[in-house]
C-alpha cells in the first residue's frame, strides 16, 4: 500500500523505532512525519518510506485536516495518536 498525506506509520527503523506519526508531506522517496511531541509540526521528521510501516486506521478529525491542509495544533496530533497506547519501545525501561 502506497503511503499518502494524513496517513499514520509506524516507525520501523532509527532510534524512534515503534513509535507512531501522521505523514504531513510527501517528498519522493521521503516521508514528513509529526508526533506532536518529540517531533512536533514546526520541525517534523524527515525518514524513508522503506523505514516505516503503514497502519491501517479509521479516520480521525487531525487525519482530515491535514488532508485539506487546514491548521492542526500539536495536541490535536497527540490526541489522535493517544488510541495506539504508548508510543515509546515497550522494552525500554524508565
Amino acid at each position: 500500500m502506497d503511503i499518502a498525506k494524513s496517513d499514520i506509520v509506524k516507525s520501523a527503523a532509527g532510534r524512534d523505532k515503534g513509535q507512531f506519526f501522521f505523514v504531513l508531506e510527501t517528498e519522493g522517496d521521503f516521508l514528513l512525519l509529526a508526533d506532536g511531541r518529540k517531533r512536533r509540526l514546526e520541525c517534523p521528521k524527515r525518514k524513508k518510506r522503506k523505514h516505516v510501516e503503514f497502519v491501517p486506521a479509521s479516520q480521525s478529525a487531525a487525519a482530515e485536516k491535514i488532508r485539506c491542509g487546514e491548521n492542526i495544533t500539536n495536541r490535536e496530533l497527540r490526541k489522535a495518536l493517544a488510541v495506539f497506547g504508548e508510543t515509546g519501545n515497550p522494552d525500554q525501561e524508565g
